[in-house]
């Protein structure tokens, strides 16, 4: 299980993993509004297309109605994450 910060632009033009700094935070647009939860489930399914994992395996654990977010990778390692997370921004 690997646990990952992110920082959510919602009503983005596009879903898309934008930048992940020195720091380990995950910049995340999503085109959904904050609402009703839908930009956390927009953020859970673009996180799990981009490291090709099960959108189930994805969620927010803190921060659900906060810019930053802290989202559980159940399916992958810590180290498993830094990888995908590497190749994604090469």
């Amino acid at each position: 299980m690997a646990l990952l910060r992110v920082s959510v632009k919602p009503r983005a033009h596009q879903d898309a993993l934008c930048s992940l700094d020195e720091a380990g935070l995950l910049s995340v647009s999503v085109t959904a509004a904050p609402a009703d939860g839908q930009a956390n489930k927009a953020v859970a399914q673009t996180i799990a297309k981009a490291l090709g994992v099960p959108k189930t395996s994805v969620s927010v654990i803190r921060g659900a109605t906060s810019r930053v977010k802290t989202v559980e990778i159940a399916s992958l390692s810590d180290e498993e994450l830094r990888i995908r997370l590497a190749q994604f921004f090469s």
